[in-house]
């Protein structure tokens, strides 16, 4: 792969979550939750990127989230749980992206806010449309999704080093 290879890493948090009395790591998808979580996975085949790895929290409602969704996409892409995704802040984020194998082009990364929201900020020193000014506008509610586009291998990706492609909600569509 050359140093100038285009990558990008869709990030989703994961659909809205019930509130039962069991641990925050366990609590699962509410209704909405489900019906989010179809809605994330048809925009996910609608980019047409088709993922070499998704990246999922440990959490039940993240597991939950890609299980749902997933079943919406044309090709399944090999996937991991990963404990470090739960509560990470954009620097865990970051360093746990630099660990991707360079074979890995297309990533998905299912986790949670308020990392995910600003992960996306902190990668995206540019944006095409008005995707930055939604995502500002709408914040990074529950199944919210934004593709970030970067060149150059998964080490190198640093704060800036993004351009913002794509922000949706399942509110806005």
């Amino acid at each position: 792969m050359s140093a100038d290879t285009p990558r990008r890493i869709a990030l989703l948090r994961h659909a809205k979550a019930d509130w039962p009395q069991v641990s925050d790591h366990d609590r699962p998808l509410a209704e909405r939750g489900r019906s989010e979580a179809a809605a994330v996975g048809l925009k996910l085949a609608e980019t047409g990127i088709a993922f070499d790895l998704a990246l999922c929290s440990t959490a039940a409602r993240t597991r939950e989230t890609w299980k749902v969704a997933v079943q919406e996409l044309p090709h399944r892409p090999k996937t991991h749980y990963e404990e470090r995704l739960y509560e990470a802040s954009p620097g865990e984020l970051i360093a746990l992206l630099n660990e991707t194998p360079d074979e890995v082009n297309d990533l998905l990364l299912i986790g949670h806010n308020p990392g995910m929201h600003a992960l996306a900020d902190v990668l995206s020193s540019r944006a095409q449309n008005d995707t930055l000014a939604r995502m500002t506008r709408s914040g990074f509610p529950t199944a919210a999704l934004a593709v970030v586009s970067f060149a150059g291998p998964w080490k190198s990706l640093e704060p800036g080093a993004g351009t913002l492609l794509d922000y949706w909600t399942p509110t806005e569509h």
